[in-house]
């Protein structure tokens, strides 16, 4: 009797993005309670509002939203792929839990928290890597189309823009969660399903 196999996730995030932060908390969470893998992407929000008609302030945001994505395609570049999701952690950490609005401390103190070389954070401010992070931004966006931002999860190959949630589900919760979401995504013919959100993001 051959076991059933393993349940696999393919998580797409900006690290900037508060929403991509919380489901990603929740993959933790989901990890703990069901057999998964899951592995870790870079998306750029940057290169996902290229071009567009943004309200002046979040143009500027998109602007400044390359240095973070940059360092951590560098690191999967130069020192491996296994680097991307303590990166994640700890710029997300930084940046969510602990209010760090400075990017480039942001950046600094993340790639000595990962014991990484603090020359990789130069990568902010150089498009050496930008072609391998469209690449990867792209494999993502290609998935669920342009009309969408971050994350992107793909459950056993079928990806979704989200879920989008405003609190970690914990422990078991988190896994029924996982459960009804990966039956959702086994039925080839679903779509979309949303509501307005009427709540902003908390971390806890």
């Amino acid at each position: 009797m051959t076991s059933p196999a393993k349940n696999k996730a393919d998580f797409w995030f900006d690290p900037l993005c508060p929403f991509a932060w919380v489901t990603s908390r929740w993959i933790g969470e989901v990890e703990s309670v069901r057999d998964i893998e899951t592995e870790w992407h870079v998306m750029s929000l940057a290169v996902l509002n290229e071009g567009r008609d943004l309200d002046p302030g979040y143009r500027e945001s998109m602007d400044n939203a390359w240095g973070m994505v940059r360092v951590i395609i560098a690191a999967r570049e130069e020192q491996g792929p296994q680097f991307i999701k303590p990166l994640y952690d700890a710029m997300g950490n930084l940046i969510h839990n602990q209010g760090m609005k400075d990017r480039s401390a942001v950046i600094t103190k993340a790639l000595a928290e990962c014991g990484l070389p603090a020359s990789l954070a130069d990568a902010a401010n150089t498009d050496a890597y930008d072609q391998q992070l469209r690449a990867s931004h792209e494999e993502g966006i290609s998935l669920v189309g342009q009309d969408v931002g971050t994350p992107v999860v793909a459950f056993n190959g079928t990806a979704f823009f989200g879920p989008v949630l405003t609190r970690i589900p914990r422990g078991e919760e988190a896994g029924r969660i996982w459960d009804a979401t990966t039956t959702i995504a086994g039925y080839p013919h679903f779509f979309e399903l949303k509501r307005s959100r009427t709540e902003s993001p908390e971390f806890d």
